[in-house]
């Protein structure tokens, strides 16, 4: 049974026919491949964009979808991770979805489970799916990114989105520029600057990330706005230079992106969220049907 925990799982191959699929299903070629499959989607940690965009992507293909409410689930009466998994394996579903404040347990449930399970992001550690959807936006605005150079902007430290992009990103060909506070830094053989205007320039993409506020055990800036006076995308930043704009999403406005930059071509979240659909459509069809 495969498996899709984190990026690595997948190879270049792999990847190209799961991204010829994408495209495919972008076009509107799409007929009920999952039909009587099972998906359950469980979410211990909140999450509405990745959490709506599995769901819509397994209802397109057909696939009947559950959703295990685990704030009212037996986890919470003190039922184990692994009795939690060994039940939900019982039902008999095809693929499970994971989303948990702890790295690894996405890892641990594959364990006790004869679905595939699929990582929808675990702690700091992964979010794979969010990188294969920001590798598909890329390559359909470059063709081939090999020798393309992006900037991933922000928390870099506290982020699974810039750990699994990182690899992927890496493993394609492209440069990448980590532009952090020094305490957002992890430890690393990149190249990384803490400011934005001196790699503005050599870049063709930046990806700017989310806040991680809610991973920080203690504060780090006095407020969100003196972060942004110094990481925040702005049109000033930019101005005509030929750069994409990507982010994970949610869009903390004005303190990671601002308006001006939300409004311009240039910026593909939307893009992103719609790509992040047909990917996940390719990725469920992969792991269900072999």
């Amino acid at each position: 049974m495969q498996h899709l925990i984190k990026t690595s799982d997948f190879s270049n191959e792999e990847i190209r026919v799961l991204f010829a699929d994408a495209a495919r299903f972008k076009q509107g070629h799409i007929v009920p491949l999952l039909k009587n499959k099972l998906i359950i989607t469980l979410f211990f940690e909140n999450s509405t964009r990745t959490r709506s965009s599995f769901e819509v992507a397994a209802k397109r293909l057909g696939a009947e979808v559950v959703h295990l409410d685990v704030a009212n689930s037996s986890t919470k009466k003190g039922e184990t991770l692994t009795d939690t998994a060994a039940n939900l394996d019982a039902m008999g579903p095809n693929a499970i979805i994971v989303r948990h404040a702890n790295s690894g347990v996405p890892k641990i449930i594959s364990e006790y489970t004869k679905a595939s399970i699929i990582n929808a992001g675990d702690g700091a550690h992964a979010h794979p799916t969010q990188a294969l959807l920001d590798l598909f936006t890329l390559q359909e605005h470059f063709g081939d990114v090999r020798g393309k150079c992006i900037a991933i902007v922000g928390d870099i430290k506290n982020s699974r989105v810039a750990n699994s992009n990182i690899e992927l990103l890496t493993r394609m060909g492209m440069q990448i520029i980590l532009v952090t506070p020094p305490h957002f830094l992890p430890p690393t053989t990149l190249r990384h600057t803490h400011h934005l205007e001196e790699i503005i320039d050599e870049v063709d993409a930046i990806m700017s990330l989310r806040t991680q506020t809610e991973r920080h055990e203690h504060p780090t800036y006095a407020s969100l706005k003196d972060y942004a006076s110094d990481f925040c995308i702005t049109e000033e930043l930019i101005g005509e230079r030929d750069i994409i704009l990507l982010h994970p999403g949610p869009v903390h406005r004005n303190i990671d992106i601002d308006d001006a930059m939300l409004a311009d071509k240039r910026c593909r979240v939307l893009q992103q969220v719609e790509n992040g659909v047909y990917v996940r459509m390719a990725v469920l069809k992969k792991l269900t049907l072999g």
